[in-house]
Formats: C-alpha cells, sequence, structure tokens
C-alpha cells in the first residue's frame, strides 16, 4: 500500500494532493492494478483530514477510470497509467539522486532545486511542442 501525504499550505485542495499522488505512484508502478487502495477511514485516520475528502478524490479516480470499488471489498487499482519500465525508472531516479547530490554540494537549497527543474522542464516541453 502506498503511504500518502498532505501539505496543508501548498495551496492545492488536500483531494487532489490525494489524486495526484495516486497518479504519481501509478506511473512510478508503486500502485499495480489490482492492488487494494487504503480505506477510507484509514486515509481519514491517517491524514487527519475528513471522509467527505477522501471520497471525493476516489470518485475523481474512478471517473478517470483508474480504481474501482469492490462492494464489501474495498477499493482497487482498475488500470496503471503508461510510462517507462520500472528497471528504467530505477536508472533515471539513482541519476536524480546524483543530479540532487551535485546541486546541494554547489549550494542549491530544495526550492532552487525545484524552481531549477520546473522551469528546464517546462522550456524543454515547449521545445519538443515547436
Amino acid at each position: 500500500m502506498i503511504e500518502l501525504r498532505i501539505q496543508p499550505g501548498s495551496g492545492v485542495p488536500v483531494y487532489l494532493q490525494i489524486v495526484h499522488q495516486v497518479k504519481h505512484a501509478l506511473r512510478l508502478g508503486l500502485l499495480q492494478p489490482g492492488d487494494q487502495m487504503p480505506t477510507i477511514r484509514d486515509l481519514t485516520a491517517s491524514l487527519a483530514i475528513n471522509p467527505n475528502t477522501v471520497m471525493k478524490a476516489y470518485r475523481e479516480l474512478e471517473m478517470e477510470g483508474l480504481i474501482g470499488g469492490r462492494p464489501g471489498q474495498g477499493t482497487f487499482v482498475a488500470n496503471s497509467i503508461p510510462g517507462a519500465a520500472l528497471p528504467d525508472i530505477e536508472e533515471m531516479r539513482v541519476g536524480l539522486l546524483q543530479w540532487i547530490a551535485r546541486a546541494r554540494e554547489r549550494g542549491l537549497d530544495t526550492e532552487s532545486m525545484v524552481a531549477l527543474f520546473t522551469t528546464t522542464l517546462q522550456q524543454e516541453s515547449r521545445r519538443g511542442v515547436a
């Protein structure tokens, strides 16, 4: 099972934080079709949020065809999101860890690394469209 975390000051609604984290887990292969999702009760307790928030997130994921409920059994992953193969992801993760270590050695803090990565990714995305 995945462990979800909420960032209260992020400005992103809590239900969307849940949706985004589940999608990230699907893209990275951390969740696979057939895996059971945490119960609404468990998420409500672990994240200290309203059950309606979890239900809203699950409803959105269900509308996208990513999860589905089985009466009396719980909620399960229905579909994955296409992405890189797991060995490729692990290799890229190792490369990113090395990049992070080099960035820290050069004095970049976390926010600076996020800004650099995000800006570079946006520039590359625009270049790929043109």
